[in-house]
């Protein structure tokens, strides 16, 4: 009779260690539902949410750090037509977007929210190599946007009134935000108007009916589409700014890119994975695709807007951006990374590098929250050769010069890795825990009990 009561015992042993291992691999749905279920309610943009709390308030500290091009040799360029020498001058470093948000309105009939961007700049003296006041000789931003805004007599006119040359000799601050210009008679800078001023108005999607759309730009200044390009995908407003993404796997996700009032939606391809503060993060960055040739990427196309400079549009690197900005001003990556082979052969002193110069974005993968991010550009304005302008006269053929470079990036800090990883990466972790030590309870008791059942149903047959 106690054999029988141990075999009973044993089978029901057996019975339950199935229903454990059953109850552990059920939870791998389920527990996965309920992370979604979460996640999905703590990143929809309304109050009471995580993605509320970080979106409403001043985001974690974005440095933009500047690199200028000296140009060394700009008598011989100009009196000989030689290569113009560069020497890079950096980082000269401000600290932005350190403002929260302003005029927050809700729209709960299309599920999106408007706001006003606060635009501002602080000089960071310890991260930076020098002072505002440090000087560069630069190209002339007049002369060179007057090569395509005034007839040539006029410029050449305006040049001896006011005793200028091709380059000029100004300070960083000057370059960057804005100095009395003597030709245009107004105000002339690569970023100006900065401090005191405001982007947007904004109007983003909530995420409340559709999770993979919360971030995704609805319309800037009230419209839904810019009209610089005259091309309906170039005018296009879209994507997600750099603080959010909706990829959580290893799928190209669509980003925004905005380049002095011109966005530029592109996609971002997955590169590896990597370890921030203790958090599993996939690194996104751009393509080579995206400022490829015409020619390469018609999607570029709008972006070819004279065919003597671009070769027959077959310049590969930079982005034709003069149609937003009234001046000759090209975008590419620093250094012309991934750029036709002539940009860098222009010119003395570029070095492109794949890891200096490339833009990234770090995203955590169960989220879809950028972490960290890496956004790359450079500034160049072109010049060219003229019959009449007498500065350039020895110029041999139009050169797209750069005139800075810079880099705006922000990481999560100490802190909120810490409360990322208690908050949410803790939970996934215990239910992981939970899931996979029911499994293993449940599977252990099963072999045990089926081999003591084996070894006394012999036993029992022995005797």
């Amino acid at each position: 009779m106690g054999c029988w009561n141990k075999l009973c015992g044993l089978k029901a042993g057996i019975g339950a260690g199935i229903a454990v291992a059953i109850l552990g691999i059920i939870l791998i749905p389920v527990g996965n539902n309920i992370i979604r279920e979460t996640v999905t309610k703590e990143s929809v943009i309304e109050p009471g949410t995580t993605a509320w709390d970080n979106w409403v308030s001043a985001d974690a500290p974005v440095y933009r750090q500047f690199w200028l091009f000296d140009v060394q040799n700009p008598q011989d360029v100009v009196e000989n037509g030689s290569k113009p020498k560069l020497v890079e001058k950096g980082p000269y470093t401000y600290k932005t977007r350190y403002l929260p948000k302003e005029n927050i309105t809700a729209n709960p009939e299309d599920y999106t929210i408007s706001f006003l961007l606060p635009a501002g700049a602080i000089f960071e003296p310890s991260m930076s190599v020098g002072s505002e006041e440090d000087s560069v000789t630069s190209l002339n931003l007049a002369v060179a946007g007057g090569y395509k805004l005034f007839p040539p007599w006029v410029l050449e006119a305006a040049i001896k009134l006011n005793n200028v040359s091709l380059f000029q000799r100004r300070t960083v601050r000057e370059i960057l935000w804005g100095y009395k210009d003597p030709i245009l008679k107004g105000t002339l800078g690569l970023f100006f108007p900065y401090n005191g001023t405001y982007d947007g108005p904004y109007s983003v999607f909530t995420g409340k009916d559709d999770i993979s759309k919360v971030s995704i730009i609805d319309s800037w200044q009230g419209e839904k589409k810019v009209s610089f390009w005259n091309n309906t995908y170039c005018d296009m407003i879209n994507g997600t700014g750099t603080r959010s993404g909706p990829s959580k796997n290893k799928e190209p996700c669509l980003l925004k890119a905005l380049f002095f009032n011109v966005f530029r939606s592109v996609s971002a391809e997955y590169e590896r994975s990597l370890d921030l503060k203790g958090i599993e993060v996939y690194r996104f960055k751009l393509p080579t695709l995206t400022l490829a040739s015409p020619a390469v990427n018609p999607d570029n196309q709008c972006f070819c807007t004279d065919y003597v400079v671009t070769k027959n549009c077959t310049l590969a690197g930079v982005l034709d951006i003069s149609s937003s900005r009234g001046q000759p001003v090209y975008i590419s990556l620093p250094h012309f990374l991934h750029g036709s082979p002539y940009l860098v052969e222009d010119v003395e002193g570029l070095g492109p590098s794949e890891e200096h110069h490339v833009t990234f974005l770090d995203v955590e993968p169960t989220t879809g929250f950028s972490l960290r991010f890496a956004k790359r550009l450079q500034v160049n304005m072109m010049y060219g050769p003229s019959k009449i302008i007498t500065v350039l006269k020895k110029v041999k053929d139009y050169t797209i010069l750069p005139i800075v470079w810079l880099n705006e990036t922000a990481s999560l800090d100490d802190e909120t890795a810490d409360r990322f990883k208690k908050e949410l990466l803790s939970r996934v972790d215990m239910l992981e825990t939970v899931q996979f030590t029911l499994i293993g309870l449940g599977s252990a008791a099963l072999v045990l009990c089926t081999v003591a059942h084996c070894l006394v149903s012999r036993n029992n047959k022995l005797v």
